[in-house]
């Protein structure tokens, strides 16, 4: 049965946080209904009695369907898109799965890891901490990222996304980060990988992406 014919689930979490905004994809793109459950936290929400007793870490999202309340955006990612039949996961054959998930993991060690300590510099310290964005950081990040955006254009080369010629989760899971990344100073570190950067804006054509950037920017 289609998600979107069942009771709306809920996220919880902030729509502008990317690891919310991988969620929101997911269920965009299996039509879902939802709702998204704002947790504040420049508040301290998050580390609340309430929120912690969906996520004993403390961070966002949260995920409610029913009884079931998950935590990890890329496991509640998994769960949206197989309870919605969606073939983002190639879960018919056993080879593509494994090569979604090994490319998935690359986003998660690799892309995401730099992506978050440049995007909290660039937009988290100097507009919700008053802060000055410390460049050395940014700099050391953005040399990690060029080593992931090689190994991108040399895998892009060979196939028409990550884990084959099917667009997957594991490059739909970049989008959130993309987006920053697309709108910071840093943006031009694109400009020596033509098939990454093809990759990217072929992937923010999606209407499911624009749905999801419209939710992140209003929030």
């Amino acid at each position: 049965m289609a998600m979107g014919t069942e009771a709306k689930v809920k996220v919880f979490g902030p729509a502008r946080s990317t690891c919310v905004a991988r969620v929101l994809l997911c269920l965009e793109e299996v039509g879902a209904e939802y709702e998204l459950a704002h947790v504040h936290l420049p508040a301290g929400d998050h580390k609340g009695p309430a929120h912690l007793a969906r996520t004993p870490f403390g961070q966002v999202p949260a995920f409610q369907d029913g009884d079931l309340i998950l935590f990890e955006s890329r496991a509640i990612s998994r769960y949206v898109l197989r309870k919605g039949a969606s073939d983002l996961l190639r879960q018919s054959s056993l080879a593509e799965a494994a090569t979604v998930d090994a490319w998935l993991d690359a986003e998660a060690h690799n892309f995401d890891r730099a992506m978050s300590a440049i995007t909290f510099q660039c937009f988290v310290v100097p507009m919700f901490r008053g802060g000055t964005t410390d460049q050395r950081v940014v700099e050391a990040n953005l040399e990690k990222l060029k080593v992931a955006l090689g190994v991108y254009e040399e895998r892009l080369s060979m196939s028409r996304y990550l884990a084959g010629d099917f667009i997957s989760l594991a490059d739909l899971s970049h989008c959130p980060m993309a987006h920053y990344l697309l709108a910071s100073p840093c943006a031009s570190v694109l400009d020596p990988y033509p098939r990454v950067r093809a990759w990217v804006d072929g992937m923010m054509d999606r209407p499911s992406v624009k749905k999801v950037i419209e939710l992140m920017d209003a929030s």
